[in-house]
């Protein structure tokens, strides 16, 4: 992206990555969002939940620390606005308290672009997380939907992306193929810096998912996604949610935004016309 075209976009509004837990945004967001700062948007981080169970060794509120801490880090790292979490691990439900709370958040950010988790993926948190996301940016107009704290609900057009699950694989263990990539190379090594930060990750994640190391982890995965692009070394790859109830327009923001170093995957366009 030239520096005309850079400066062209330095009104863009803002993107608003929305996790399950701490680490997650880095695991599978971070790389956008930091190709969507570096074309002039605000960017926003949150996750719903504390990380309160992600400890071998201390209890949960020692942990909930730890991990606010970490995440807090990585989002200086990123360049993003942190947002406190909602609730803790295997909590994040969708009912109607935890949604009030996320969609003032919502209505503060006034996001244009939304990163959230795959609607299929290996754990409820993720899905749920996705769900409550989803809907929060629904509401976000909705002036009889009362939020928590109250907000005043807002307008313009709002663009959801769905990341890949882990595994890149749905719960039945079917591969799920991004829809569009995202060549994330030029911006990985900041990516990895600030999954470093969730310094308390690397015990639990090798003893509870068997990872020889997160870092590596997150690597092998951005290394396949850029295979599968086959034009990209590392890259995220995205699902466009349906645009109806959030935009007048079917628009891909992230194509207008990120130029050459955003790839539509057509043979997945091609089999979203098939009928069911």
């Amino acid at each position: 992206m030239g520096r005309n075209q850079r400066q062209g976009n330095r009104d863009s509004g803002s993107a608003f990555a929305i996790a399950a837990h701490p680490d997650d945004i880095e695991f599978y967001m971070a790389g956008t969002l930091l190709l969507l700062k570096e074309a002039g948007f605000s960017i926003h981080y949150m996750t719903l939940s504390s990380g309160s169970c992600g400890s071998l060794r201390h209890d949960a509120n020692r942990t909930r620390k730890i991990r606010r801490l970490e995440s807090q880090r990585a989002a200086a790292i990123l360049g993003a606005q942190y947002h406190g979490s909602l609730t803790d691990d295997l909590e994040i439900f969708y009912d109607i308290g935890t949604l009030r709370r996320l969609a003032a958040v919502v209505r503060e950010v006034k996001p244009r672009i939304v990163l959230t988790h795959s609607p299929q993926d290996y754990m409820e948190d993720h899905m749920n997380a996705c769900r409550l996301a989803v809907t929060a940016v629904f509401a976000r107009g909705m002036p009889n939907f009362v939020t928590e704290p109250a907000r005043q609900p807002g307008d313009g057009d709002a663009f959801i992306y769905h990341a890949m699950p882990h595994g890149l694989r749905d719960p039945l263990r079917r591969k799920v193929v991004p829809g569009s990539f995202v060549n994330t190379s030029s911006v990985h090594l900041v990516k990895r810096e600030a999954l470093a930060a969730h310094q308390s990750q690397k015990a639990w994640l090798d003893v509870s998912q068997g990872m020889d190391s997160y870092l590596k982890a997150m690597d092998k995965m951005s290394l396949e996604v850029g295979r599968m692009s086959r034009g990209f070394k590392h890259a995220e790859g995205w699902r466009r949610h349906l645009h109806i109830g959030f935009s007048g327009r079917d628009e891909d923001p992230l194509q207008k935004v990120l130029g050459s170093k955003y790839q539509i995957n057509k043979a997945n366009e091609a089999s979203l016309e098939k009928e069911l």
